[in-house]
């Protein structure tokens, strides 16, 4: 099936909108990257709520060569927006890392970063009047687990969980973004390799796989392998049922899995 941004945009900024009412929510706070997921969400929100309830945050971790991408986005969008750089408090968690022993793998130093985004998209959204954290993956990222728990894979919702990287391009020309927020290459933001150069496969591969159900067989069995071991990234907290009576029920059933 052809993928028509237009159709689905009067369904997802619907959804959106849903959402933001039931977090009792006014403003969007999204982490700017000047990419395509944080810009394409950007316009979502902007689109869906009006550009006054919209802030950017800008997180760079000390001098970040691209940020000119993240301010230019807010500049087009003409959204609220801030810079808060968190070098000091990634260094200041490593340093005391390591005053205590402990020395930070490549993965802590990978991902540490991410993790304090999340926390100070929070602290700012906490600071806002009815501030919510919009999530920004997308599904190609998510389906082979190309994402930090408690990171960027946090969030109210998600309105590009169920969007493949090809699809959010199309969504973000449809909303009128300029082509270079759509085009720059993710990174690390460690090593200066790619998504895709860290993966081994392409997105497109991936997208192919999940719309297609086509693959080369090599490729078939990385995605599949990332993929199962990506699950829990995605799971609600587990809770252990000790069978004692609740007599009170709750609205989301998460303590009653009985009626899921």
């Amino acid at each position: 099936m052809d993928f028509n941004p237009q159709m689905q945009l009067s369904g997802l900024l619907e959804w959106m909108a849903e959402r933001m009412a039931a977090c009792y929510g006014k403003t969007a706070v999204i982490g700017i990257s000047g990419g395509k997921d944080s810009s394409v969400t950007a316009a979502l929100a902007a689109a869906c709520y009006g550009r006054d309830h919209v802030y950017g945050v800008l997180m760079p971790d000390g001098v970040q060569p691209d940020i000119d991408y993240s301010q230019q986005l807010v500049e087009h969008l003409q959204i609220p927006h801030t810079t808060i750089n968190i070098h000091d408090a990634v260094t200041g968690v490593v340093g005391e890392m390591e005053k205590a022993g402990l020395t930070p793998s490549r993965q802590t130093l990978v991902n540490l970063p991410s993790r304090i985004r999340m926390a100070t998209l929070y602290a700012v959204a906490q600071s806002l009047d009815g501030g919510i954290v919009i999530n920004t993956s997308n599904l190609s990222e998510d389906w082979v687990g190309y994402c930090t728990v408690y990171g960027d894979s946090a969030g109210a919702f998600s309105p590009l969980g169920m969007y493949t990287t090809e699809e959010v391009i199309a969504l973000g020309r449809v909303l009128g973004l300029p082509e270079k927020f759509l085009i720059k290459p993710p990174s690390d933001g460690l090593t200066g390799l790619t998504d895709e150069d860290n993966l081994g496969f392409t997105y497109h591969a991936v997208n192919e796989y999940i719309r297609r159900g086509v693959a080369e067989p090599e490729i078939k069995e990385k995605i599949d392998r990332k993929h199962a071991a990506s699950r829990f990234k995605f799971q609600t907290l587990p809770v252990y049922q000790n069978g004692l009576p609740m007599v009170i029920p709750d609205e989301t059933d998460f303590y009653n899995p009985e009626k899921k």
